[in-house]
């Protein structure tokens, strides 16, 4: 990939996360941070392990900001319920990064993967409704 295509790219991305709405941003952040565990992994199973921890605190940077936008007035029991895995997975990635270990990160991949399934149906549903 050339330096001037790498470059238009990453400002696509840039100006696409800017003008996303609230429901788009947040699949953008949840496919984020698969991203960048899908890579951690990867960095980690090539024994790079400077790189697979660089992975796994953009991952959880992600996570944390998900957890800090938590509405408990609006969200209720929704809120604390994803709160608590938020912190789990927050707390495996940890154990991911001390431990150099793949079975952390393969759990957290997996609930980040069904978080992004179930709201990828409730923004689909609130567009129908709210066109």
């Amino acid at each position: 990939m050339s330096l001037a295509y790498s470059q238009q790219l990453e400002t696509y991305k840039i100006n696409q996360f800017y003008t996303a709405d609230r429901g788009t941003l947040l699949l953008m952040l949840y496919q984020g941070a698969m991203d960048f565990l899908k890579r951690a992994k990867a960095h980690l199973d090539q024994g790079q392990i400077a790189e697979k921890g660089m992975c796994i605190s953009k991952a959880h940077a992600i996570i944390a900001e998900l957890l800090s936008t938590l509405d408990f007035e609006v969200g209720g029991e929704l809120s604390r319920s994803l709160e608590a895995l938020y912190r789990f997975m927050m707390d495996q990635l940890m154990e991911a990064h001390l431990g150099n270990k793949a079975k952390p990160i393969e759990d957290v991949l997996a609930l980040l993967s069904t978080l992004k399934e179930g709201w990828e149906g409730a923004v689909a549903q609130a567009r129908r409704e709210n066109p």
